[in-house]
């Protein structure tokens, strides 16, 4: 037999030892596998690391999680394409006149982008690239640019079809296509706070957000026509929401249909040849492996943890605190702020909600004003999709900062970057708060579609 530790230290050695490898610069999908493999051996015998083939089958087996590589490769088809660039060229185009139009066109291509796309980086390397130049070149505030580039781009966690939001519905056995619905509103919501937050500031402040010049803009008949090219992207995203919502199909059927749509929109628009196709199965490819091996290890890591008692112990220790329901949940959503400032989304996802989803359930609907148990469910699971946008702006190690920084011209200082997301952050953390105090942002349009 391996050693007896108590859970409490058993708690600090392994959540430790995962911050201490993690901080060495060691890759998350090895360390959390790797570590659990080694206090499996500590604490039992050989014949307890069956638990390594019994956690990772399961998710193997999932059909709900091949909705992944196909939204991916949608993705990055119609990012290979071109439509990215031609989608961010009309809009720019269309709101260009007014003042901040170019921060809140990048803002509406990035809403757009992240219903295309559902991937953090590729919306935020893209936009870095094609809207950045642009709005430097007029003479645009930098941290205006940049957070407004860095802000769209994460909206990809919550607008649908988001890739965390499949991976939170199965490991918290919920309706993804449920999850999605109500990501919508609040999606929405902080897309729409932070364009008003850019026009504000490009008013308040002469030269933050200048117009572009006269004989860059374009007439009425133009713009209805730079609409039309964007036709077929915009119908895509239609149909393939469309299809969930309604019920017609499931994420992982509407996900087929999204693929074979992108490679309609692709030869539509005269991007369809095979070094496309080739980089996208390739892009494809290593996304999907990234996040089916951080699954892999983390889900080990857990049912080690839970199988040891660990689940008891942080519902002895949450009940210990004396808070109520309302303070609980304070609390778990500042734990996932903090530790969004160090680990990876789906890394947090696999630690954190196994723990959390079940303390949430034990409250029950009434604690929180709620009368169905799954509305509870629906509204905690949407409160940590919101809270996963922060981890994406939190300094020191939030990815969109690294993102940026490696598409932004040389002579802007990093701590710059990191001030331009601050401003950002406060409307994230001012949109989770209305969704908290106003569930209904989350449940009502669920409710409405399913009944």
């Amino acid at each position: 037999m391996g050693l007896d530790i108590p859970i409490d230290w058993l708690t600090l050695l392994m959540f430790g030892s995962l911050i201490i490898v993690l901080m060495a610069g060691l890759p998350l999908a090895f360390v959390t596998g790797g570590l659990a493999c080694v206090f499996l051996f500590l604490l039992g015998d050989a014949q307890t690391l069956n638990i390594v083939p019994s956690r990772i089958f399961p998710l193997m087996t999932n059909y709900q999680l091949s909705a992944i590589p196909l939204f991916i490769f949608m993705a990055a088809m119609l990012e290979r394409a071109g439509i990215i660039n031609e989608m961010f060229d009309v809009i720019y185009k269309l709101l260009g006149g007014v003042k901040g139009g170019l921060a809140a066109a990048t803002i509406i291509a990035s809403t757009i982008l992240a219903a295309m796309v559902g991937v953090i980086g590729a919306a935020v390397v893209t936009m870095g690239i094609i809207a950045l130049p642009a709005m430097l070149k007029r003479d645009y505030n930098p941290e205006i640019a940049m957070g407004a580039i860095m802000a769209g781009g994460t909206l990809g966690i919550l607008i649908p079809p988001s890739i965390l939001a499949i991976i939170y519905a199965v490991v918290a056995e919920q309706s993804v296509g449920e999850l999605f619905i109500g990501a919508v509103i609040p999606g929405l919501m902080l897309s729409g706070l932070y364009i008003v937050y850019v026009t504000v500031m490009s008013y308040a402040f002469d030269g933050y957000g200048p117009p572009i010049p006269e004989e860059e803009r374009v007439s009425s008949t133009e713009k209805l026509q730079l609409i039309g090219n964007m036709a077929a992207p915009l119908v895509l995203i239609v149909v393939v929401l469309g299809v969930i919502f309604t019920g017609v199909a499931t994420p992982v059927e509407a996900a087929g249909i999204g693929t074979f749509g992108a490679f309609i929109v692709a030869a539509i628009h005269r991007r369809l040849d095979w070094p496309t196709i080739r980089e996208a199965c390739l892009t494809t490819l290593k996304a999907s492996a990234m996040v089916i091996w951080i699954m892999f290890g983390a889900t080990i890591f857990v049912g080690l943890y839970v199988l040891e008692g660990g689940q008891q112990f942080v519902q002895e220790a949450v009940a210990a605190t004396g808070l109520g329901p309302w303070g609980v949940l304070i609390l778990m959503q500042v734990i996932l702020i903090l530790l969004g400032m160090f680990l990876d989304w789906v890394g947090i996802l696999l630690l954190a909600v196994p723990i959390f989803v079940p303390i949430i359930r034990a409250f029950g609907p009434e604690a929180f004003g709620f009368d169905d148990p799954n509305d509870l469910v629906l509204w905690f699971g949407v409160l940590y999709l919101v809270n996963m946008q922060m981890s994406f702006l939190s300094p020191p190690f939030g990815y969109a900062l690294f993102y940026l920084r490696g598409v932004a011209p040389p002579e802007i200082p990093m701590m710059r970057i990191f001030a331009s997301a601050l401003p950002f952050l406060a409307i994230q953390v001012f949109g989770l708060v209305m969704c908290m105090v106003f569930p209904q942002l989350i449940t009502w349009l669920p409710n409405l579609v399913y009944g």
